[in-house]
């Protein structure tokens, strides 16, 4: 599945990152297994082998701090934008990391701490492959609901960022993108449907869920992927209970509810 160098442009991957959370305060913060969530996405996401750097976006608020912190023991990369305007701190982010020339952004969002970086390299794999300005596995919602990759070049989010006027299209980046008639676009599906499938952490609920996949797979291998946990449902499928009641895209949702436009 490797791409090799001479193949494509330069890929950056960027863990969309903030302690605020009106559901679950400081949640990307918590520690599972004795480290944060956070770095359980970083240390996935640098497992990617179709990507060149792992960079976190997080925002100027003085609570986050500590997300710089463990990026500078990590000597992971970060940039510091907009609370809200996340459309913004992506492009400025993008705008200032990576070699000149055509690159691709890869969107991952910190709060999903099970993310498998074979469907992250897939996902860059067939975005490439199709051509696409805008190559994601979340369109179809076939996937569960805490693996969503999305990748795109910089030339798209640069002209989301540039018209985008929509409070949701700021806040959640690829919204104007996703429904830009003008760009071309790829879905990557699962051949079985796990839409009902939750592994994001957004609840008290969802952590738990977690924490007991971690405590059944992390000591075998820290990287265990979809099929890991698949197979581990299958076998205690009372776990899949703990956490079935949430709705998947819940912020989502919120935020096109009170929508309005953006002076």
């Amino acid at each position: 599945m490797h791409i090799s160098e001479g193949e494509r442009p330069d890929v950056l991957i960027m863990i969309q990152a903030r302690t605020g959370s009106s559901r679950l305060a400081n949640k990307v913060l918590h520690k599972i297994k004795g480290i944060t969530v956070l770095e359980h996405v970083i240390n996935r996401m640098q497992k990617c082998e179709n990507a060149d750097e792992v960079i976190v976006a997080t925002t100027v608020e003085q609570n986050d701090l500590e997300i710089v912190k463990i990026c500078a023991e990590k000597g992971v990369r970060v940039y510091c934008g907009s609370e809200q305007d996340v459309l913004d701190r992506y492009y400025q982010a993008a705008r200032l990391f990576g070699r000149d020339g055509e690159k691709h952004i890869v969107r991952i969002t910190a709060d999903c701490p099970m993310h498998d970086f074979r469907i992250v390299d897939r996902v860059i794999k067939e975005h490439f492959a199709h051509h696409a300005d805008y190559t994601s596995n979340a369109e179809s919602e076939t996937f569960p609901d805490g693996l969503d990759v999305e990748v795109f070049r910089f030339e798209a989010l640069e002209q989301a960022w540039r018209e985008a006027k929509l409070a949701s299209d700021r806040e959640h980046v690829t919204q104007y993108i996703r429904r830009c008639e003008t760009m071309t676009k790829y879905s990557v599906e699962s051949a079985v449907n796990y839409r009902e499938e939750r592994w994001t952490l957004d609840e008290p609920e969802d952590e738990a869920f977690i924490k007991e996949i971690f405590d059944r797979l992390y000591e075998k291998d820290p990287f265990f992927g979809m099929e890991q946990v698949l197979e581990t449902e299958r076998k205690e499928p009372e776990l899949k209970k703990i956490n079935a009641a949430l709705i998947r895209n819940e912020g989502l949702l919120k935020s096109l509810d009170r929508d309005y436009i953006v002076k």
